[in-house]
C-alpha cells in the first residue's frame, strides 16, 4: 500500500515563496507466513473411517440463487498410510448412493435426488481409487483418481491436507489420522443430465458438482510405550 502525505504551503498573494515539494512514504508489505508441518505422531499402516467423525457433502447451484447441499449418510473409506512417505498413500471410497440426504426434504425429494438424478437401483455404488498423490505443501497434496459414478468411470482431482494424527491411548486403543479434500466435476461427463438448466439459462441444477470431505481414521491398535505421560487426552 502506498501512502502520499502531501505537505503543500499556501501561497500569500503577491509572496514568491514556492510550495513543498510532496512527501512519500511507503509501507514495506508484511512478511509472508509460513506454514508448519502439522503434529503428527501416528504410525504407517491401514486405516478406516471413524463414521461418528466423517463428513461427505455435495453441493450444486440451484437456479442461481443458492447451492444447495446434500450428503451421504453411508460411505467407507480404506487408506494405506505412511507419514514419512505421503505419496505411496492409497485411498479407496465406497458410497451408498440410496443414502443420499438433505435439510428438510419436501415429500418425495430424497426419492428424486436418489432415483432420477443418481440411478441408484441401477447403479448401487459409487466409488473412487486413487492413481497418486503429490505433495504440494508441507501439510497438503493433490490426489488423483478415478470415481465410478452412474456407470461412469472418469479421472477426478481432490485436494486434501492432512490435519495430523497420534498413535492411539488407553481411551482410544488404535492410532488416529484426520484430513480434509474437496474437488470439483461436472455431473454431465457421468452421464447425470436430470434437470440441467436449457442453454443459456440457470432454472435448473447446475452442472458442476463440488465435493467437501471431512474425515477421522482409525488406524493400528495403540502399543503403550514405558510411559503414556504425554499421551494426547481423548476428545469426542
Amino acid at each position: 500500500m502506498r501512502c502520499f502525505l502531501i505537505l503543500a504551503a499556501t501561497a500569500v498573494l503577491f509572496a514568491c515563496g514556492a510550495p513543498q515539494a510532496p512527501t512519500t512514504t511507503e509501507q514495506a508489505p508484511a512478511p509472508a507466513t509460513q506454514e508448519h508441518p502439522v503434529v503428527n505422531t501416528a504410525p504407517a499402516g491401514d486405516y478406516t473411517l471413524d463414521k461418528a467423525h466423517g463428513s461427505l457433502i455435495v453441493r450444486m447451484n440451484h437456479i442461481g440463487y443458492s447451492n444447495f447441499t446434500a450428503r451421504f449418510t453411508k460411505w467407507e473409506t480404506n487408506l494405506h498410510f505412511d507419514p514419512s512417505a505421503p505419496e505411496g498413500s492409497i485411498i479407496s471410497v465406497s458410497i451408498d448412493p440410496r443414502s443420499i440426504a438433505s435439510d428438510n426434504p419436501p415429500a418425495g425429494f430424497i426419492a428424486t435426488m436418489a432415483n432420477e438424478f443418481l440411478e441408484a437401483p441401477k447403479f448401487p455404488t459409487i466409488t473412487f481409487q486413487s492413481t497418486s498423490v503429490q505433495r504440494t505443501g508441507v501439510n497438503t497434496a493433490r490426489i488423483m483418481g478415478n470415481l465410478t459414478l452412474h456407470g461412469v468411470t472418469k479421472p477426478v482431482t481432490l485436494e486434501a491436507r492432512f490435519n495430523g494424527g497420534y498413535p492411539g491411548m488407553s481411551l482410544d486403543p488404535h492410532a488416529r489420522v484426520g484430513f480434509s479434500a474437496h474437488g470439483t466435476f461436472k455431473r454431465s461427463a457421468f452421464g447425470i443430465s436430470y434437470g440441467l438448466p436449457p442453454p443459456g439459462t440457470s432454472m435448473g441444477v447446475g452442472d458442476d458438482v463440488e465435493v467437501i470431505v471431512e474425515c477421522e481414521m482409525s488406524g493400528p491398535a495403540w502399543r503403550p510405550g514405558p510411559s503414556d505421560a504425554t499421551t494426547p487426552q481423548a476428545q469426542h
